[in-house]
């Protein structure tokens, strides 16, 4: 592991694949077989399992729980106390391999909200948000602004995280143009 790795003495890293600059604060738990990239900020009691892939410059808040199956994008943003899940069918009695669970994708820029419950098997395109206690059971569009339970999308937010006007220009100056209700936005400038 990389010199400029921290992990706090109460804090637990059994994964050799963490980038530079990382931090694992106490009661943090990532387990062997996760990849954490550069930048990250793993925050007290946040639980990462083996078949976990976090990119670079995420912060991962307080308690967060991520189960194997679930892959975070660059830049990504997940709120305290998130949860992801990887069984559509859970049973106790029932064991089941990783290549049994569904898959999770959050694409770069994403933010999930305090308490949001991610149901496993969706994607979250980049830059959408998802707020405070959703629980997102499909697909989430880019640059969509979802909340409730289920999910449902009530606006769209820019990359700096402001909501969009109809005319989808934001005030920091970035410009968004329609792909479609189910893919989302895309920034004029990519």
């Amino acid at each position: 592991m990389d010199q400029s790795v921290f992990v706090h003495p109460l804090g637990v890293c059994e994964s050799d694949d963490v980038g530079p600059r990382t931090r694992i604060w106490a009661f943090a738990h990532v387990l062997s077989g996760a990849r954490i990239g550069s930048d990250c900020n793993i925050c007290d009691h946040a639980f990462v399992e083996g078949h976990v892939v976090v990119g670079d410059r995420v912060t991962v808040k307080n308690a967060v729980l991520l189960f194997d199956g679930v892959t975070v994008g660059d830049d990504v943003f997940l709120g305290p106390n998130c949860v992801f899940t990887n069984d559509l069918n859970p049973r106790a009695s029932v064991k089941k391999g990783a290549d049994r669970l569904l898959t999770t994708v959050l694409e770069p820029e994403a933010t999930i909200g305090a308490n949001a419950t991610i149901v496993c098997g969706v994607t979250v395109r980049r830059g959408a948000l998802v707020g405070a206690g959703a629980v997102v059971s499909r697909d989430v569009p880019a640059f969509a602004l979802v909340v409730g339970s289920p999910a449902r999308r009530i606006g769209w937010v820019c990359g700096c995280g402001e909501r969009l006007p109809d005319s989808l220009a934001c005030a920091c100056g970035q410009r968004f143009a329609l792909v479609d209700e189910t893919i989302g936005l895309r920034r004029l400038s990519d």
